[in-house]
């Protein structure tokens, strides 16, 4: 996350205030996020969304502070937005990922707030995550190492979040418990599925290591057994130093890399910089921060899917 756009926790606050301050005058500004005749959930960007939907199905509304194309780690609370969190049922954050709702949720008074990243486990993670390629690292003292909030990634910590959210919404919800509990069910199930594709497809392959541009995909090269190589650590925007590019140069040689990948929401520059380089191909690795016409997919699940592939070609399945 870029150290950059942090907000500081005193305009946080004040912003905050206005928004409640004004939730009379605001009234028919506010997103209708709250007053339905459903249970109203805001959630914090597209894969908390997801969920919400997929396990509240008819009985919720959810709305999405973040709007699709909009990178997440840029949003700012906006008054309008304050004011529909204040009159939600619910809502759904993931902690440390985006500082302005951080900011929000804590001075709210809504009643059940739920941090996914509470629901199972977070590691710390830098440029290089997993498997061998540590042999080839020269920047063990990585400062851009911290908390990873991507979990989602990893169908295994993000079935734990949907079972979590399952229960925080039966507690919340107790007319409808037993369809969420049914909905919840049938995600995990899914979600087992997805596991299943990509261990089994990830299994064989020609090389375990892959470049990427934004280190979003640790926890997934941890649970498949490969070796993430990020150009930019978890800031999706950040300049490598010209001793990085070098050192990924190197270990894409030693280990058979053949493809640096970019994500849609951020500018392919770097990616086409560095592939140019080591004379290496680039592609897509989305990691659903958001749905947009240029994802290749219309929900999570097809997206995974999708990169589920990009990766068995960039790695050489066997």
């Amino acid at each position: 996350m870029n150290v950059r756009r942090l907000i500081p926790g005193t305009a946080v606050a004040a912003a905050t205030a206005l928004g409640l301050a004004t939730l009379s005058a605001c009234s028919t500004e506010s997103a209708a996020a709250g007053n339905t005749d459903k249970f109203d959930v805001v959630a914090s960007f597209y894969p908390m969304a997801f969920l919400a939907e997929q396990i509240g199905g008819d009985h919720v509304h959810v709305t999405s502070l973040t709007e699709p194309g909009q990178e997440p780690h840029d949003l700012e609370i906006s008054v309008k937005q304050t004011v529909a969190l204040e009159k939600s049922d619910a809502v759904l954050y993931l902690k440390n990922l985006q500082p302005s709702v951080d900011g929000a949720v804590a001075q709210s008074s809504v009643k059940t707030k739920i941090d996914a990243g509470s629901l199972t486990s977070l590691e710390k993670h830098g440029n290089e995550v997993g498997g061998h390629a540590a042999e080839h690292d020269d920047h063990k003292n990585d400062e851009l190492a911290g908390l990873d909030p991507h979990i989602w990634l990893d169908p295994v910590r993000y079935s734990q979040v949907a079972e979590g959210v399952g229960k925080a919404f039966e507690k919340a919800d107790p007319g409808h418990a037993a369809d969420y509990e049914k909905n919840t069910a049938a995600l995990v199930k899914k979600l087992g599925d997805l596991n299943t594709e990509f261990k089994d497809g990830l299994a064989n392959t020609r090389t375990k290591v892959f470049i990427t541009t934004h280190a979003a995909f640790g926890y997934l090269a941890e649970r498949y057994g490969l070796t993430e190589e990020a150009i930019n650590g978890l800031d999706p925007e950040s300049e490598p130093s010209a001793a990085r590019v070098k050192d990924l140069e190197r270990m894409a040689k030693a280990d058979g890399v053949t493809t640096v990948f970019y994500e849609t929401l951020v500018s392919d520059k770097t990616a086409k910089t560095v592939a140019q380089d080591a004379d290496l191909k680039t592609d897509v690795l989305d990691p659903i921060e958001g749905i947009t016409k240029k994802s290749r997919g219309t929900d999570y699940f097809s997206v995974m899917q999708s990169n589920l592939k990009a990766l068995q070609t960039a790695l050489g399945t066997k």
